[in-house]
């Protein structure tokens, strides 16, 4: 599981890393602890280090500018909070709102988190076909975005509000 959260030099979101990466980084001095899980820390005979949920590397790293998040299932589930969009239950399955065979494609804009009960149901049909109209809209995250997204909602509580503001809940 990724969950957490690397910053560049300059502070801005680069990605997610597991948590074992992010106690290498820091142990080689690649990076410093920016914020810190309260409560929880990682001990050994020589070391006593706070559990990492922010890092920021020491060294600026030059990154292309990316204009879009990569669409995946995973991000879909992740963007709508693994919410079901036509009944707000749980989503296991990803649902196409104009089905794949009737031309629709895996875009940000026309996936939807769903459960598998709803995703059968509505079948090879659109939304208003199958007369189950979507609870919330599909939306385009930007990449920081889906990198804040996917640290879920409670670890985005505990972070400064300049770094999630523009995330769309």
């Amino acid at each position: 599981m990724r969950d957490t959260l690397v910053l560049n030099a300059s502070f801005e979101p680069l990605s997610t890393v597991t948590l074992h990466r992010a106690v290498v980084l820091v142990l080689t001095d690649k990076a410093v602890v920016e914020r810190a899980h309260p409560g929880l820390r990682m001990r050994a005979a020589t070391l006593d280090l706070p559990v990492p949920q922010v890092i920021r590397l020491c060294r600026y790293v030059r990154v292309p500018f990316r204009r879009q998040a990569p669409w995946s299932r995973r991000g879909v589930l992740v963007r709508d909070r693994h919410r079901c969009a036509y009944c707000g239950r749980r989503a296991t399955t990803v649902d196409h709102v104009v089905p794949k065979s009737r031309g629709g494609a895996d875009s940000w804009l026309n996936t939807v988190a769903s459960c598998a009960e709803d995703n059968h149901r509505k079948a090879d049909r659109t939304p208003e076909q199958a007369g189950m109209p979507l609870l919330r809209q599909p939306f385009e995250p930007t990449p920081a975005d889906a990198m804040l997204l996917a640290l879920g909602q409670d670890d985005l509580l505990g972070l400064p509000a300049w770094l999630g503001h523009g995330v769309v809940a």
